[in-house]
């Protein structure tokens, strides 16, 4: 009992040992909150990433693609069917994105993908991301009438309003179709300059003498081009009367109108039809806006390569249907999705006899609890090496991963000198300690106490200061995360400039995890610590000689 009560004893009245506690509680807070943001981005990354990469790929090293999806994922199923819960085929294509914007062309380079809307939800996250709450459900290549998020679903009530979002759909692309007609001059139909103009704002479609304004699948009634002077052509209902030009009952396909029709839907990543800016340039505090350069209702030109030798080039104009956001910036500022089967067609990748198209790669998911891994290696032995490639999601984003990893325990390390620091002090403290005690030890050894005895007690005084830093950093450390945004605000107002930059992460707020194993080893490990330091002093102490200790007193 003795032994307690000189430790408390010393714990209270000597100020010196604060100076180690305090060491231990920044050290330990310090590891706690660094644990946690890092913790928190790296569950953030791991589950955006997740969530647009299934499971497992199986990708076609060909640029042309493989043939017939349907008969691989019949293979897939015999290999490793009691593992995967659903399949879909892919298209990827790099691809040239033009958008209109206030009379200037905005050039982007995407990664194009096709997908099958019914599908690709079914293996990954694709549709939680949309921004129309109907799409998320189920997503649809039509565009909606209204309804889009105008903040984002995923971050809350406190997300930054985009008040363009409200107009966004068919309501806002028949206002923009009555403003181009506005802008336009009076055209006739079927006159060269309207046909031109026609032409131009729906894209080259075909090579025949009479190009097809219109996209295909959505070819309308043709109408006769009438003289509105000559009475025999409304008699005739736009045949050509005899004895006049054999060309005069020439019939033209109706315009595209955009009030009413749409070209192909294709979903674009929020970064690249956004810019997100702060509201007030001169108070980085004052909160951030997205300036959305595209909007659903809009439409946007693509360009992209065919799968011939030598590969041409395709021109295709879009629909925006919806927004995609990951809060991925390498995604959402380069994916792109359209109809799997119009992408095979614009690249040639139908086979005209059987009408079966080709696929890049088949994305998978599999049933709870089953293995990965197991399922790769499965997949590789029934498919050739040198023709596909099988891959799961950590395995394509391994790099990445790795070096997050590799930051994750170099700070630690890092931090972890700060606790060793406070270890030093402590040794320094105790042998401080035991040549001021000596007296004091030299009487407790020749009242009867023990070279162990003396040592213990160095030592649970050890064990005390990093017993009662750990616990005080504990809480320090926890309280610092749970209020971590509010403190990141409070730092950007006196400093003037934000904590965490919005803009660049696409995070409304800090994200942070706490896992008990990190709060364990940090404790014990500063715990641990401590004690370490206290154990050559302590040896020193139980050495000492009573009539060598009280030899000049």
């Amino acid at each position: 009992m003795y032994k307690l009560l000189l430790c408390w004893r010393y714990l209270r009245t000597r100020y010196i040992a604060l100076a180690s506690v305090i060491s231990v509680t920044l050290g330990v807070a310090t590891m706690i909150v660094v644990n946690s943001v890092m913790e928190g981005f790296t569950s953030e990354m791991q589950n955006r990433i997740h969530g647009i990469i299934s499971d497992v790929v199986l990708e076609s090293r060909n640029f042309s693609g493989a043939m017939n999806a349907a008969w691989h994922e019949e293979r897939i199923r015999q290999a490793a069917g009691e593992d995967i819960e659903a399949m879909t085929p892919t298209v990827v294509t790099p691809a040239m994105l033009t958008i209109l914007r206030n009379g200037q062309e905005i050039n982007r380079p995407i990664q194009l993908i096709g997908i099958d809307a019914a599908t690709q939800s079914d293996v990954s996250d694709f549709g939680r991301y949309l921004q129309h709450p109907e799409n998320r459900r189920q997503m649809h290549w039509e565009l909606r009438e209204d309804g889009y998020d105008v903040r984002d679903h995923q971050a809350g009530p406190d997300a930054p309003e985009r008040p363009q979002m409200a107009e966004a759909g068919w309501k806002y692309r028949r206002v923009l179709a009555q403003f181009q007609q506005f802008q336009q001059p009076f055209l006739r139909p079927g006159s060269e300059a309207a046909t031109e103009q026609v032409t131009r704002e729906s894209g080259p479609r075909s090579s025949s003498p009479h190009p097809n304004p219109l996209p295909k699948g959505e070819e309308t009634e043709a109408w006769p081009l009438l003289d509105s002077e000559s009475p025999e052509a409304f008699a005739s209902g736009g045949e050509a009367a005899p004895g006049k030009d054999p060309f005069f009952g020439y019939q033209q396909e109706k315009p595209f109108d955009m009030a009413t029709q749409q070209h192909t839907g294709i979903v674009l990543g929020i970064a690249m039809a956004t810019i997100r800016r702060l509201k007030d340039p001169d108070n980085p505090n004052g909160g951030t806006e997205d300036l959305l350069l595209v909007r659903p209702g809009d439409d946007v030109l693509l360009w992209l390569p065919t799968v011939g030798t030598p590969p041409t080039f395709r021109s295709e104009k879009c629909t925006v249907v919806d927004l995609y956001e990951s809060k991925m910036s390498e995604y959402d500022a380069n994916f792109a999705f359209v109809p799997i089967r119009r992408l095979q067609e614009l690249r040639g990748m139908i086979d005209p006899t059987t009408q079966v198209g080709n696929f890049n790669s088949i994305q998978m998911r599999l049933k709870p609890g089953a293995g990965g891994e197991a399922v790769r290696d499965k997949l590789r032995a029934a498919f050739p090496v040198e023709c596909f490639a099988v891959e799961t999601w950590r395995d394509k984003q391994g790099p990445l991963l790795s070096a997050v990893e590799m930051e994750t325990r170099i700070l630690n390390v890092l931090l972890f000198f700060i606790i060793a620091v406070a270890g030093f002090g402590i040794l320094a403290i105790f042998f401080m300690i035991v040549v001021e005690k000596t007296r004091d030890i030299g009487i407790l050894k020749s009242l009867g106490a023990s070279s162990r005895g003396v040592m213990s007690i160095f030592l649970t005084y050890g064990l005390l200061l990093g017993a009662v830093g750990s616990g005080v950093g504990l809480a320090l450390g926890l309280l610092f995360v749970y209020y971590i945004n509010e403190v990141a605000d409070l730092l950007a107002w006196v400093t003037g400039r934000p904590v965490f930059d919005p803009t660049i992460y696409y995070f409304s707020r800090i994200p942070t995890i706490i896992e008990p194993h990190t709060l364990a080893w940090i404790v014990l490990g500063a715990i641990g610590i401590a004690v370490a330091a206290s154990i050559f002093p302590a040896r020193r102490a139980a050495r000492l000689h009573p009539v060598e200790a009280l030899r000049y007193e």
